[in-house]
Order: structure tokens, then sequence, then C-alpha cells
């Protein structure tokens, strides 16, 4: 439970944070604070499921006497609140790294409250305590799944990686199928933090005098495909003739 409380404590503070404006030093805020906590948090969460297994293994080979009526009594308390904290976080979880982070800390206590309630009642029926340690495991098996993806998806975010909604491929024909727009390079597509995508890139204009047109089409483009933030810079043929003279065309 202190870890669930710190891991809430931490995405709050990262988003209470996130607000604050960008200054001259950090031109983009602290929004990858919010990455920075999701990544933390998964983290935790896979630390966590370890020590579960490591001591559920311990009782598989040596369980201990268990008082079912307390154990399902503490379970029960423990299910009515993460239901609550689960259901507040639920309609962001999928859409915000940092708010899943702290989403699966309380299911992951969620799964663990209905486990125990589940063992405490076998145990009461039948006595067999090794199902106390049994379930534990099950329920760190089902956590860890989701702090790996977690833990992997933060990381592809700090290493700037391109989005896995966003097709490159498809990207790059939309930009080559932008009349007198040519050699697209130096293309480059990354999430800065939850819902920021960003894009940089440059080509060559063949005709000058449609620079605001082009520019304005990429945007379009760009904008039906997720990515809000376009950097795009576009270069005169004859100067990029000139620049390159070795380049093949993409």
């Amino acid at each position: 439970m202190l870890a669930d409380v710190g891991a809430l404590a931490l995405s709050l503070i990262a988003m209470r944070l996130t607000l604050r404006p960008p200054s001259p030093e950090r031109t983009f805020g602290y929004v990858r604070l919010e990455i920075l906590a999701a990544l933390a948090n998964g983290a935790t969460l896979l630390l966590i499921s370890g020590c579960l297994v490591w001591e559920a293994w311990g009782r598989i080979g040596a369980p201990q006497e268990i008082d079912g009526p307390l154990m399902m009594g503490v379970a029960g308390v423990g299910l009515v609140v993460n239901v609550v904290g689960a259901g507040l976080l639920h309609a962001h979880a999928h859409d915000n790294l940092n708010v899943r982070g702290a989403y699966l800390h309380v299911l992951g206590d969620l799964l663990g409250s209905i486990g125990a309630i589940g063992a405490g009642g076998l145990i009461l029926l039948t006595g067999w305590t090794p199902i106390d340690a049994i379930v534990s495991v099950l329920i760190a098996g089902l956590i860890l799944l989701g702090a790996w993806r977690l833990v992997s998806e933060a990381t592809a975010v700090l290493l700037e990686m391109a989005p896995p909604h966003v097709d490159m491929k498809g990207v790059l024909e939309d930009l080559r199928s932008i009349p007198d727009l040519d050699d697209i390079h130096d293309l480059h597509v990354w999430t800065l933090t939850s819902g920021f995508v960003a894009l940089s890139g440059h080509g060559v204009l063949k005709d000058p005098t449609g620079h605001q047109r082009v520019l304005d089409e990429i945007r379009d483009r760009m904008d039906q495909r997720g990515i809000g933030h376009v950097t795009f810079q576009l270069e005169p043929e004859r100067l990029h003739q000139i620049e390159r003279p070795d380049q093949p065309r993409v």
C-alpha cells in the first residue's frame, strides 16, 4: 500500500509539474516528467512482482497458518478502495502513460484483493493454505505483463522511437505525393509525451512560389495521422543541388 501511495503521489506531482510554462532553458517545459514517472512506476511494479513471486515461492514450500476471516475482511476493504481508485483512473489510462502507471498500481491491488478473498474462502472451506501463495504468483504474473509493457513504451518514448500508431511508410508516401515536393530526407517522428507527437524533416521544393501551399498541405496530411507538431524545412531545388551534388534522391 505504501508503494501504491508513492506511485499515485509521483504521478500527481509529475502532472502538476508539466503545467509549468516553458523557459529559455527548458523549451518544452517539463512535459517529459510524465514519461519518467511512468518509467519509475513501471520499474517499481516489476520489482514488486518479483518480490511477490519470491515470497510466494517460499510459502509454497513452507505453508504458514493463515487467518481466513481476517484475510477476507482486510481484502474486502481493500477491494472497495481499489475499485473506486481504478474507476477514477481508468478513463485516461489508455492515452496517458503516467496515468497508466498509477492505474496499474491500483489495478494490481484490486486483483490482489480479489485473489485474497478467493483464497481466504478456499482456506475456510478446505484448510489448504498453499492456495494463498499460488494465487499470489498468478496475480504477480498479470502485474508483470502490464508493467513490462509500460516500461517498454516509456523507454521507447525516451529513445525517441517512432510511435507504434504512426505508419512511417504511409507518412513518407503522403509526403512524396504532394505536388512540387521532392527528395524527402532527415525525416523524424517521435513522441515528446503522451498525446504529443512531433515530426521534423527536409524536402526539396521544385517551385518556390508554392512554398506556403506545400507547408499547409504537409501540416494537413500529418494532422490526419495524429501528428500535431510539424517542423518541415523546404529547400529550393537549385540550392539543394549545389549543397548535395553527390547525394542520391530518395
